[in-house]
This record gives C-alpha cells, sequence and structure tokens, in this order.
C-alpha cells in the first residue's frame, strides 16, 4: 500500500466524465509522474488529490486517512504540499519575507503580511528561512524583489516555501512549464536533491517528458480520463499504448 491511494475515482463535469475509475498507488519515497495527453485528466486528478475538487465516486486517502472535503490548511497539517503550474509568491515582497511566510502561519491556515514587520528581531523565524534560502541556493538573492526572479527561481523560492513546511508529500503541476531550458535542468537537479535528501515523496505531472524520465521512478498514465497503464520509466518509454495515447499511433 502507498502512502496515497487513490480508489476508483470519477469526476464527471455536466456531460464530461473528466475521470472515470481512477485507481493510483504512489510509494512512499518515491518520485510518481502522472502523464497524459491534453484533456487526459491529469489536473483534475490533481485538484482530487489536495481536496480541492471532491470526487462524485471513490475515495483519496494519505496515510490511511482521506483528504476529501478539508480545506487546504488542513491538508498542509497532513503534510501535503501542493506547487501549482504558476508560481504563487508574493511579488511585492523580498525573497526573505517570502520564505518568512510559512513560519508565521497560522493554526487556522491564516496569515499577516503586517507581522512580517513585527518579527524582524525574532532570529529563529529569520534563520529558519535563511537556512531554507541557502538549501535553495538563493542566499544571494535574499533581499531582490520575489517579482524580479526568473521564473525558475521564482518556482525555486515557492518550492523552498512548500519545503519549509516539512511535507510528507509533495505535488507539483507541471513545475517546468513556461522555462527556458537551463532553467528546467536547473529545476531537474534540485528535485533530484530533494529526493536524494529528504524523506519525501514526490507526484508530479508533466507534459516535458525530458523532465518526466530523469526524475520519475513510476509513471502512470492517463488517458481519456482513465489510467491507461502505470509502470517503471523503462517499460513506458516503448510501450504502444502510451504511443497510441500520444501519436494517435495504432498500437
Amino acid at each position: 500500500m502507498g502512502i496515497l491511494e487513490v480508489k476508483n475515482v470519477g469526476k464527471r463535469f455536466g456531460g464530461l466524465q473528466a475521470l472515470s475509475d481512477v485507481n493510483l498507488s504512489v510509494r512512499e519515497n518515491s518520485v510518481h509522474a502522472i502523464i497524459g495527453p491534453n484533456g487526459a485528466g491529469k489536473s483534475t486528478l490533481l485538484n482530487c488529490l489536495v481536496g480541492k475538487l471532491i470526487p462524485d465516486t471513490g475515495s483519496v486517502m494519505f496515510d490511511g486517512q482521506s483528504v476529501l472535503g478539508r480545506a487546504p490548511y488542513e491538508i498542509n497539517q497532513m503534510g501535503i504540499s501542493r506547487v501549482f503550474q504558476t508560481p504563487e509568491i508574493f511579488g511585492d515582497l523580498s525573497v526573505l519575507e517570502n520564505m518568512m511566510i510559512p513560519c508565521l502561519a497560522k493554526r487556522d491556515g491564516s496569515f499577516e503580511l503586517n507581522a512580517i514587520a513585527n518579527v524582524m528581531s525574532q532570529r529563529d523565524i529569520i534563520e529558519t528561512a535563511e537556512r531554507m534560502l541557502e538549501e535553495m541556493n538563493m542566499a544571494d538573492k535574499r533581499h531582490m524583489n520575489a517579482a524580479s526572479l526568473s521564473r525558475g527561481d521564482k518556482r525555486r523560492l515557492e518550492i523552498g516555501m512548500c519545503l519549509s513546511q516539512e511535507p510528507r508529500l509533495l505535488l507539483l503541476d507541471e513545475p517546468t512549464a513556461g522555462m527556458a531550458r537551463a532553467d528546467t535542468n536547473n529545476t531537474i537537479d534540485l528535485l533530484k536533491q530533494i529526493s536524494d535528501e529528504r524523506s519525501i515523496t514526490i507526484a508530479i505531472i508533466e507534459h516535458d517528458m525530458h523532465v518526466v524520465f530523469s526524475l520519475a521512478n513510476r509513471i502512470t498514465v492517463l488517458a481519456q480520463g482513465t489510467p491507461l497503464v502505470e509502470d517503471d520509466p523503462e517499460n513506458i518509454r516503448g510501450n504502444p499504448k502510451v504511443r497510441e495515447a500520444y501519436l494517435g499511433e495504432s498500437a
């Protein structure tokens, strides 16, 4: 049994069956990629995994607990963090202030941005944020305005903000979308480092096969809202069902 278990999940939007009888098991401390052509249901599935959508049928369990119907802060408290396609940072704050935000979060998931000015004397919070910036190789950018960062550095900052909450599961929705190849490769290296050095499970939705095969040790392929195949990367590459789903070639 995996740390994340999806059982018989189905989701319909009006006349569209976005997901149908989806079963998925993500092993603890693995990097599991979910891939598929456009419209395969990847984003819908991800939104079900973080409780943003409630499926019409089935269950989503994290470490034996259901994620369904929980508020975002409850999902975070369970040990799940999500990175969106577009980096979600506070552009009007410095890089260091952004990294401090998870330290300021209240138990109910809220926080006061104005509190940042009031905690600058609290060395423990600042030192925690600075340690994470060191790990993200962003210490030299601590005083920069976050809006001025490259897309790759914004993503690196966002991942660091997630990691500062010490999640057990990190969900990434196309983390390299819109990046130049150099930034993509840097993000791959960062995620490899995180996977190697932390006891953390990573689940990733990604279109870039270079990213997928560089990182994943398990891959699930969706097609038309249904899992087509789940296997190790070496068996996915030449799978005729996968080639048919992506390229329309007859198996």
